[in-house]
């Protein structure tokens, strides 16, 4: 039990330590106003290897953005039947679903076109930049358990809210993550949620 509270302290330490975040002056004033908000497929790049096929490592990337968006989408959603937020968050398959029919991820959208296309108040925008796959199952098909990705995690991070009544950003949160605590991607989004949700600007009660 000892060993398990000293875990969970360091990864806040490490989580809270190594943040920037940015809040627009009226942030709050505009979430405020969010009754629903949408995760889109986070960005996702990977190291290139040598031993790794461009196409696995495409397939990969694709693995990891689908299940990043997945972990996030039910956080919360989780932190919503909590009362810790107040927006409802959009499913995953409806997300993807009018992305598809905008043309997206083929066609590039602007703000105001992904807004349009989703129908919501606000989308969250992420970047995972991982030194190695979090997906435990496609992971194997690359290799991630013959040591191909190296013995620990390393993360650059950053997500964004971007209002849609405003049009323009009104919050955003990154940082570096490192180290060999956490080998899922499910492990990676509640630690760094934990942190992040403190710092976003919708009123917990």
């Amino acid at each position: 039990m000892r060993y398990y509270l000293f875990v969970v302290v360091f990864i806040s330490v490490i989580f809270s330590s190594c943040a920037r975040i940015y809040n627009s002056p009226d942030a709050e004033r505009f979430a405020g106003k969010h009754k629903v908000i949408a995760v889109l497929p986070p960005n996702v790049s990977l190291p290139a290897k040598k031993n790794i096929s461009a196409e696995a490592l495409e397939s990969q990337r694709k693995t990891e953005s689908k299940q990043l968006q997945k972990d996030l989408t039910m956080w919360l959603v989780r932190r919503k039947m909590q009362g810790k937020i107040k927006p409802d968050v959009m499913e995953v398959e409806t997300v993807n679903a009018r992305l598809q029919q905008a043309g997206f991820p083929d066609k590039a959208l602007s703000a105001e076109e992904l807004c349009k296309a989703l129908g919501v108040d606000a989308y969250l925008v992420s970047d995972f930049s991982l030194s190695k796959p979090m997906s435990e199952g496609a992971a194997i098909a690359v290799g991630i358990l013959f040591g191909a990705w190296g013995p620990t995690n390393e993360a650059r991070i950053s997500l964004s809210m971007q209002d849609c009544n405003a049009g323009k950003l009104i919050w955003n949160y990154e940082h570096r993550y490192s180290g060999g605590v956490g080998s899922s991607s499910a492990d990676l989004i509640d630690g760094l949620m934990r942190n992040a949700s403190r710092r976003m600007p919708y009123k917990q009660k």
